[in-house]
């Protein structure tokens, strides 16, 4: 089986290329670093190490690379004819593979070429689908009905810590824990035979999931983590009532994940409890900083914790320990943060209130912002 995996980072070698070369697919990474697309052509393999006490080394063989600015007729041709097509670029890249994209579907619909699915395993909502848009720019109307033909773009959600790398070569160094989840409702002809890839009938829930879990969790520990004076996330949630503070706030957006969307609550509860674990490996610990950083999108309407407690307080639940955390988002001070200067010089010149409001879309008089003034008076 053959797969292209466009984007060779650490994120593409390190999960999607481990998960890909152990159900047997023979993976063309594509990529725009010169360095990293001729080591992967010069030795053809490299080595997964787990951040954990074992660092057990996993072997990935039998890959290769192309440029996808030099070796666009090449890249063109391995599209055509792939089993698979995974990207992890990052979302403001999608653009900018999509033209190459949509030329290697174009040939395999020349082709006659059974479908093929592209999945975008990036950090965002609905990726496949926004590369889809990307891709289907490309297309001449009179030709889109056959791409459309020979492609589908099943959306998926993805979960992998890659810590700061030591090295400068293609090993790469990622946590034991992943999660890759499938829709299956936009998957044209069979599924991909991947162990390691959930299929759900819905992504949707397990977008919020991760979401309203792990990004709600980590921004917990580093938040609080920060206004303790810690330095790290690993040391942060080794603070026993630090600890105990982010336990209430996963316990609030269980709550909500486990009435929303009926997830089963002895196994949401198994789920927090090993992410809480993941966040105390010493061996993939961050700065709080760097997990802090960005405060003003933090505070989004849709983000990871203005959206739980809304949600909580529109189904009568005080989330008090999700306020507590948007309380030491207002609080968070650093000087190499452009969003974190700039959300205290709003807080300055307008108020917290005035400054939740804005960040987090909604009324000065909403019940969030009363319940995290309040928070905030308690400290």
């Amino acid at each position: 089986m053959r797969s292209v995996h466009f984007g060779a980072g650490n994120i593409g070698r390190g999960f999607i290329g481990q998960v890909l070369n152990r159900a047997g697919y023979e993976i063309t990474f594509v990529d725009v670093q010169d360095k990293i697309v001729d080591a992967l052509q010069k030795e053809r393999r490299y080595d997964v190490i787990l951040a954990d006490e074992s660092g057990e080394r996993i072997p990935v063989d039998g890959v290769t690379a192309l440029h996808s600015g030099n070796d666009k007729e090449a890249v063109v041709e391995r599209v055509a004819g792939a089993d698979l097509v995974t990207t992890a670029v990052g979302p403001n890249v999608l653009p900018a593979i999509s033209g190459i994209i949509a030329d290697g579907l174009a040939e395999r619909a020349r082709a006659s070429a059974p479908p093929v699915n592209v999945i975008a395993c990036e950090n965002m909502v609905g990726g496949s689908e926004a590369l889809r848009g990307y891709v289907m720019q490309h297309v001449p109307e009179e030709s889109a009905g056959d791409v459309e033909r020979v492609s589908a773009f099943p959306d998926s959600a993805v979960d992998r810590i890659v810590p700061e790398q030591s090295n400068e070569g293609l090993d790469v160094s990622v946590e034991p824990f992943y999660e890759w989840v499938v829709e299956t409702s936009r998957i044209k002809g069979e599924r991909p035979d991947v162990e390691g890839i959930t299929y759900v009938d819905e992504l949707a829930p397990y977008i919020e999931r991760k979401l309203f879990t792990v990004n709600t969790g980590h921004a917990a520990v580093a938040y609080l983590g920060y206004a303790r004076g810690w330095s790290t996330i690993a040391e942060s949630v080794e603070d026993d009532s630090l600890r105990e503070e982010v336990l209430g706030v996963l316990g609030e957006t269980g709550r909500l994940l486990v009435e929303k969307h009926d997830f089963d609550e002895a196994d949401h509860d198994r789920y927090k409890h090993k992410i809480l674990a993941r966040f105390r490996n010493p061996y993939i610990s961050d700065d709080v900083t760097r997990v802090a950083r960005t405060p003003i999108r933090k505070l989004g309407r849709e983000e990871r914790l203005v959206s739980p407690a809304s949600q909580l307080l529109e189904r009568g639940v005080e989330p008090v320990h999700l306020a507590e955390v948007i309380g030491a988002v207002l609080r968070y001070e650093d000087s190499g943060d452009e969003e974190a200067v700039e959300l205290q010089e709003m807080i300055h010149s307008g108020g917290e209130r005035a400054t939740l409001a804005q960040c987090a879309g909604i009324s000065e008089d909403h019940p969030l912002v009363e319940l995290v003034l309040e928070e905030i008076e308690k400290r």
